[in-house]
């Protein structure tokens, strides 16, 4: 199955958090044993990930995933577009699948 295409917008130094519920012919998978991670680039073909996002699974057998970046980290990010995508993984990347892929936008940050 090709990972699915989810855009992201970022305000540059704020927060950003989401909770993404996996699921697999419309069932929850089970990610007990799984880890998750993901990246931004800012061309996807760039050896080194613009930030790096924190993700892990809240809840293994609901298929939650909380994937974040905090707000120093988005206040170092150029405003502009970027390129991400979110995999799960077991023990020395056995299995490894990615779930989700797309384009995050940073928006200019005003007030500083």
């Amino acid at each position: 199955m090709a990972a699915g295409k989810y855009n992201i917008q970022i305000d540059q130094g704020s927060d950003f958090a989401i909770d993404l519920t996996v699921k697999e012919d419309g069932v929850v998978k089970n990610l007990t044993g799984y880890s998750a991670r993901a990246q931004m680039r800012a061309k996807k073909s760039d050896t080194s990930a613009a930030a790096t996002f924190t993700c892990s699974v809240t809840n293994a057998t609901g298929g939650v995933i909380k994937m974040s970046l905090p707000n120093a980290t988005s206040s170092s990010l150029t405003a502009g577009r970027y390129y991400y995508d979110l995999e799960i993984y077991t023990a020395s990347d056995a299995i490894v699948k990615r779930l989700l892929e797309g384009e995050v936008t940073i928006d200019r940050e005003i007030t500083r």
